[in-house]
């Protein structure tokens, strides 16, 4: 397990400085790294301290408090009888999009079966209230997507959240929970049923001690996790507004890839994302291909020859014969697809998305075509 990793001290005087009111994540980490480690910030004297930027008297004062050592070793206690797994911001094994946010968590807790080495990670959020428009197209999103074994990440809420990640779970994906409470619950309770096919096909991530409860503030921060943890970020559903909208945000604000399923203009649920497009906050998604050629995925190279021969073996006729001729034409334009394998253009179009959700063929841009 990880936490060996660090000794009991550190991982005390980590929990320690995580609980000190009035030190959020980034300040955490500025002190971190002008003193070493979370251990030496608190045997650092008052004057070094108070040469660091944005380091007042008032926050010393708080990094002093007897209290936080006392919920610290509380919470330590906690961690080893429970054999709780974690990873700090500067282990290996923590998450390597969230590395890059400045206030992503110093310290993350984790349960469950997650590889996150070298994945293609993406996070879906949206509406409690998701129609049957949404839950359609979570289907069929995640079936699309399943040839090229993406990561999700979600919520675990009401809606968007659990549709999304019993859908990975269906398609035999990874799905990762980001929680806005303790590992020593699960909220809502109702889906208590889905926490162990969660745990077993990816697992679940917090920030929060076994002292936190689900409360509101809990969930907005929770949303930066879920925005920073991924390469993109795709909002199902939501209202004027709404939780997503504020995780969408994040996102953009990390320089992340946000992605909105649009609706008709009346509809209360597709508001918030059509706003997203129009403020172009967020591309278009009108199905998985979009979000495949946006961030530029290819089919795993790593995959098996199995694997590679297993799709083939799903082409039908009209898509064999568009194969066999990129392969020995190379890239070539959708016209002259479509003319030299005599077919209609929107026939030929209609094949290439398939074969390219499929993974044997990818778009260029130009509308090019070549084979993988």
């Amino acid at each position: 397990m990880s936490h060996f990793q660090h000794t009991a001290h550190e991982l005390i005087a980590i929990l320690r400085l995580q609980h000190v009111p009035n030190v959020g994540d980034v300040v955490a980490k500025k002190l971190i790294g002008h003193c070493g480690s979370a251990l030496a910030v608190f045997e650092e004297r008052k004057s070094q301290l108070t040469k660091i930027d944005g380091i007042g008297a008032h926050t010393i004062r708080h990094l002093q408090d007897p209290e936080n050592l006392r919920a610290a070793e509380k919470e330590y206690e906690y961690i080893l009888k429970h054999n709780i797994d974690y990873c700090y911001f500067d282990d290996a094994n923590y998450p390597k999009h969230l590395k890059h946010c400045i206030d992503g968590p110093i310290l993350l807790f984790k349960k469950g079966n997650m590889d996150l080495e070298g994945r293609r990670i993406i996070s879906v959020v949206g509406t409690r209230n998701i129609t049957s428009y949404g839950t359609a197209f979570c289907e069929r999103f995640v079936a699309d997507l399943a040839p090229l074994n993406p990561i999700i990440v979600s919520g675990f809420a009401y809606g968007v959240d659990i549709c999304i990640q019993r859908e990975a779970i269906n398609q035999g994906l990874q799905t990762i929970g980001c929680l806005a409470h303790g590992l020593n619950q699960i909220y809502p309770k109702v889906h208590a049923k889905y926490e162990s096919d969660v745990l077993e096909n990816g697992g679940f991530f917090t920030e929060f001690w076994s002292s936190s409860n689900p409360e509101r503030e809990n969930f907005l921060r929770r949303n930066r996790v879920i925005a920073g943890m991924s390469e993109a970020t795709v909002v199902i559903e939501s209202a004027e507004k709404g939780g997503s909208l504020v995780t969408a945000d994040i996102a953009h604000s990390y320089n992340r890839d946000v992605f909105a399923l649009p609706g008709r203009s009346t509809d209360k649920y597709s508001m918030g994302c059509n706003n997203l497009i129009k403020q172009q906050k967020a591309h278009i998604l009108t199905s998985a291909a979009d979000l495949v050629y946006l961030l530029n995925w290819e089919l795993e190279e790593k995959k098996s020859e199995a694997v590679q021969k297993q799709l083939f073996v799903d082409l039908d006729e009209t898509e064999q014969k568009i194969y066999s001729y990129l392969q020995q034409q190379g890239k070539q334009l959708l016209d002259s697809i479509a003319l030299d394998c005599q077919m209609p253009i929107f026939k030929a179009s209609a094949t290439l998305l398939n074969m390219e959700m499929k993974g044997v063929i990818r778009p260029l841009p130009g509308k090019m075509f070549e084979a993988i």
